[in-house]
């Protein structure tokens, strides 16, 4: 029997079939795109290239490497994908898994490099301690449930409210994630480098901690000095004034908003006086 002997049900059946396991697949990227797990996607997409290129020029033992590998692989993407999995298996159960994903408003990048600046430069005069990370390339959404969601406009005001000594949301760090303040009151990984110095605080190890493990730009102002600092791929540049902190905002919130992802970052800071 062929297939113009198949009946139209069941060409629908195999349509609709095909069309929810490639909606799942759809779903599972996008709960993966906002995290770490994009990454190790990538990962685990070169070790196949390696495998198919391996086997096509004849080399044997790095053939049966990436065969270990790629056996071994489906343990691995449990273990290695446990929150992400977690996350998948918790928006089904609150029904969110198959809702349409609201895109949040596009605000000019001007706007917004404008309220960080105005916002630092006025805790920075009065010495209020201020933590506040722009999400980039790599997810930081297990970072933001550590938080407050708060999915907000950025705005001067609204950054500067935040870091208000004894105010609930005070303690911890701000996200800046699409364009909008997605939490505040975050918990950020502290770096274990021993080459950080003494006289740096919480702030500014929970800045390099981050930076250490995703590709965000994070700004620090230090409660004690008042200086301002930014910190991206496992680098502190301290003393930071307005103008340089703009021309570091601009460059980075451009590329972000033209997803240049192999655009180089390059800045300089001033040097530890």
């Amino acid at each position: 029997m062929g297939y113009e002997d198949l009946p139209i049900l069941q060409y629908l059946r195999i349509a609709v079939d095909i069309l929810l396991v490639w909606y799942v697949i759809y779903k599972l990227i996008m709960v993966a795109r906002g995290t770490k797990a994009v990454q190790l996607l990538k990962g685990i997409t070169v070790i196949i290239v390696v495998r198919m290129l391996s086997h096509y020029f004849g080399l044997s033992t790095l053939q049966w490497l990436m065969d270990q590998a790629i056996t071994w692989g489906f343990l691995a993407i449990i273990i290695i994908f446990q929150p992400e999995l977690r996350r998948a298996l918790e928006q089904l159960g609150r029904g969110r898994f198959f809702s349409r994903s609201g895109q949040p408003g596009e605000d000019d990048p001007e706007i917004i490099v404008e309220s960080i600046v105005k916002a630092t430069d006025y805790m920075a005069k009065r010495r209020i301690g201020a933590l506040m990370s722009i999400e980039k390339e790599t997810g930081m959404s297990d970072y933001i449930e550590t938080g407050i969601a708060l999915n907000s406009r950025i705005s001067s005001e609204l950054l500067i409210n935040l870091f208000i000594p004894n105010t609930p949301l005070h303690d911890g760090a701000v996200i800046i994630q699409k364009n909008q303040v997605a939490a505040a009151a975050c918990y950020l990984p502290l770096s274990e480098s021993p080459f950080i110095s003494k006289e740096l605080g919480t702030r500014h190890r929970a800045a390099l901690g981050i930076s250490e493990v995703t590709d965000s730009l994070t700004i620090i102002v230090s409660e004690e000095t008042g200086s301002v600092s930014a910190a991206r791929n496992s680098e502190l540049h301290r003393n930071l004034n307005q103008d340089e902190l703009r021309e570091i905002l601009q460059k980075e919130l451009h590329s972000a908003t033209k997803t240049v992802s192999s655009n180089r970052w390059h800045w300089r800071g001033k040097k530890d006086g």
